[in-house]
């Protein structure tokens, strides 16, 4: 028996739509740096964006299916393009500017983008690699920049004010199916080639809609938020999305993401909701210490693509009352998985061993622990497994190519279609996640693992470290060791043998560090998570200066 409901599409049309009509008073400011910030509602957001989809079918053939790929910064312009280009029937692509020349070629030729859209400012950057990028046709530049950087180049080169003045404000939108692709990211690559994750209309549309439930970021229209994560991470977290969906104000950083600029942002604009990576709120904690700036507006953060160090949350709690609150994804998962809600009723410390997890999952999202022998583990918050999920916004496949069929690695994906996360946890029996580690990075110590999360937030933790990563070493006794690079704050002057000292009896004896390596700073991926094979290779080439205790 079938229901008798409605059959309607969900699609990125319909938010931009709704967006439009319904929250049409609701801004968007970009921060400029200089002067006021640029101001518009989504009324006028929507009707630009009606503009460039104009602009783009009209002005440079742009047809159902084709790739438009975006190289900007977070900004209206780029907010423009996340609602237009799906709702004409193309496809979004967004571009990582953070990688390297070669994985944005791949990337760009790849997914056969035959568009870019990109901002002024990084002209530099995107020039030297169009005689490589094969399938671009044409080049539309937002905002200002050095644009003879482009002389003699191959793709045609618009300006976009002028390619999307004058045009309608009315579109015929397509009647599209919800499965259809709206909007692609590739991953970082932190090994082999980047791989493409697809997003559907109606992964969007459902991931929008948990973002502003209140178990997970619980965003309206009265709020203000700042997403500090770009948008060509994982479509900023979900937020342009549901903002525009929901009517949820935003502030726009640019290309201004530096400690002082972010901490004048707050103050000025008084956002009440902001989302970034743990090493943006580490910069921001440093630049408030030393130049207070009243940040009041500010009641949650946002925090994840990689743990959040337990002492950075109570400094945000005690030092400026923001909370910071957990959360974890990934590229295949849209990217939000669990998000770290306590539960009604509970008293500080009873909250503090919620918040101090990765979160709980929500009804879309299924979950399951998978033991070294390959037995489901049990959800009691003890029995330790790699994650796999399933769920309408989790990927199923990774982007083959134009005209090829999709791929599903066995590393990526199980018999049964479940992705395999490739980190390791626990659940407890309310279905809170905490991650121990990722699978690659475990330490296998003796037949015992050891965390190496673990180590760096207890490190952390000390007064004089702003950061410290831990990697497995070889070890001719047990296997593997741990390796501990720490960061120590200026004017720090702690030893090995003190942070030693600290680590004993918050971890067990056997698992603390015998080798220790002063760095300047932790290298860190296109996305702001710690790069460990660059720690691995430095310590295997003999480039750490190692003190063994």
């Amino acid at each position: 028996m079938l229901s008798t409901m409605q059959d309607v599409p969900l699609t990125v049309t319909r938010i931009l739509v709704h967006g439009t009509v319904v929250h049409g008073k609701s801004t968007v400011t970009t921060w400029t740096g200089e002067g006021e910030p640029q101001r518009r509602t989504f009324r006028e957001t929507g009707l630009r964006a009606v503009r460039l989809a104009n602009a783009l079918r009209d002005g440079l053939g742009v047809e159902r299916g084709d790739r438009v790929a975006t190289l900007m910064w977070n900004n209206a312009e780029h907010l423009e393009a996340y609602l237009a280009v799906p709702a004409m029937g193309a496809v979004l692509h967004t571009l990582n500017l953070r990688l390297p020349a070669d994985q944005l070629t791949f990337i760009v030729n790849h997914a056969a983008d035959r568009v870019v859209l990109v901002n002024g400012s990084l002209l530099p950057l995107l020039a030297p690699l169009l005689p490589h990028l094969e399938p671009v046709e044409h080049l539309v530049v937002v905002g200002p920049g050095d644009r003879s950087v482009l002389d003699g180049c191959r793709p045609a080169v618009h300006d976009y004010e002028e390619l999307i003045g004058g045009r309608p404000t009315t579109y015929a939108w397509p009647e599209l199916d919800e499965r259809e692709a709206a909007a692609m990211c590739y991953t970082s690559g932190t090994t082999g080639d980047p791989k493409g994750v697809v997003y559907s209309h109606r992964s969007i549309y459902l991931h929008s809609l948990q973002v502003t439930t209140a178990e997970s970021m619980g965003l309206d229209s009265h709020d203000r938020t700042l997403p500090v994560v770009p948008m060509f991470h994982v479509n900023a977290w979900g937020l342009p999305h549901a903002a525009f969906m929901a009517g949820i104000n935003m502030i726009m950083p640019d290309r201004f993401l530096q400690p002082a600029p972010l901490a004048e942002m707050i103050e000025r604009l008084r956002p009440t909701h902001a989302a970034a990576v743990p090493t943006i709120w580490q910069g921001l904690l440093a630049e408030l210490t030393a130049r207070p700036r009243d940040v009041s507006s500010l009641k949650q953060v946002t925090i994840g693509g990689s743990a959040c160090p337990p002492a950075l949350m109570k400094a945000f709690d005690e030092q400026l009352g923001v909370r910071l609150c957990h959360a974890w994804g990934m590229t295949e998962t849209s990217p939000l998985g669990t998000v770290a809600q306590a539960p009604a009723g509970l008293g500080p410390e009873e909250e503090w061993a919620y918040r101090i997890t990765q979160g709980r999952f929500p009804a879309s999202v299924e979950a399951r622990l998978i033991g070294p022998d390959g037995s489901v583990m049990p959800w009691d918050g003890a029995s330790a497994g790699e994650l796999e999920v399933r769920g309408p916004w989790i990927a199923g496949a990774y982007y083959g190519g134009a005209g090829q069929e999709p791929l599903r690695p066995e590393d990526k994906f199980s018999p049964d279609g479940w992705l395999r996360t490739g980190d390791v946890g626990v659940i407890s029996e309310d279905g809170y996640l905490t991650l121990t580690d990722r699978a690659k990075d475990v330490i296998k110590s003796g037949g015992e693992w050891i965390s190496s999360v673990d180590l760096e937030n207890h490190l952390m933790a000390h007064p004089d470290v702003a950061e410290a990563a831990v990697v497995a070493v070889p070890d001719e006794r047990w296997g593997e060791r741990p390796l501990a690079t720490v960061v120590l704050k200026p004017g720090a002057t702690t030893g090995y043998a003190a942070l030693r000292d600290f680590l004993e009896g918050r971890v067990a004896h056997w698992q603390v560090p015998e080798r220790w390596a002063l760095v300047e700073a932790v290298p860190k991926t296109s996305v702001g998570k710690f790069d460990k094979k660059v720690l691995r290779k430095s310590y295997a080439d003999g480039k750490l200066d190692v003190t063994r205790l």
